[in-house]
């Protein structure tokens, strides 16, 4: 389980494709592997990744098929920078929201906003997946909380302050570039348990 709450900006050191359909990844990352261990998970761009090897402040991790189909991960290459966050412990604060570590589809960055201090980007998203989508809502992009400032049928926007700006992946993401989404949670729960339940007299769509 992780925050959203991006602990460095990581790079890309090596991408090994492997026989049995899966890819060695091998990312430089000296706080997140100031501790990590064999075994440990750790966030890439938001997609919970199991440490195999740890080496002088670079991590190499399994990617399987299945996540390289079903997230930007597939796209990645040696000196890429990716966002990097441990595992949240149990007593810590929760400065974002709970992620999981699971991406649920890929997004597409279709505009960004300047303004004085702070941008407005907005991101397409698989249609299915707006459904999860409420404003003021949380989502994960790429592995970091974010609150929705606005949500259409199939694209969502956010405001993205100095710090996220300059200290994730979102800072450098231009219009076209897919990143990874990840669902609040809660709400796919909310949505399985009340499935074709009425609700206040209405139906509620399974």
């Amino acid at each position: 389980m992780f925050t959203g709450i991006v602990e460095e900006l990581g790079e890309v050191v090596g991408v090994t494709p492997t026989a049995e359909d899966s890819t060695l990844v091998a990312v430089r990352g000296p706080l997140v592997t100031s501790d990590a261990r064999h075994g440990d998970s750790i966030a890439v761009n938001g997609v919970c990744l199991t440490v195999v090897d740890v080496d002088g402040g670079v991590f190499t991790a399994d990617v399987m098929g299945e996540t390289l189909r079903r997230s930007a991960l597939g796209a990645l290459g040696t000196g890429d920078r990716v966002n990097l966050e441990r595992a949240a412990a149990l007593g810590s604060r929760l400065g974002g929201h709970l992620v999981q570590g699971h991406v649920d589809g890929v997004g597409e960055v279709l505009a960004r906003e300047p303004a004085s201090r702070w941008e407005t980007v907005r991101f397409r998203l698989p249609a299915a997946l707006s459904r999860y989508v409420v404003e003021k809502g949380s989502i994960t992009v790429d592995g970091v909380s974010l609150t929705v400032a606005e949500v259409g049928d199939d694209w969502f926007a956010v405001g993205l302050i100095p710090t996220t700006l300059s200290a994730t992946t979102l800072g450098t993401r231009s219009v076209g570039d897919r990143v990874n989404l990840e669902m609040d949670v809660l709400a796919k729960y909310v949505e399985r348990l009340l499935g074709g339940r009425p609700v206040d007299g209405a139906e509620v769509p399974a």
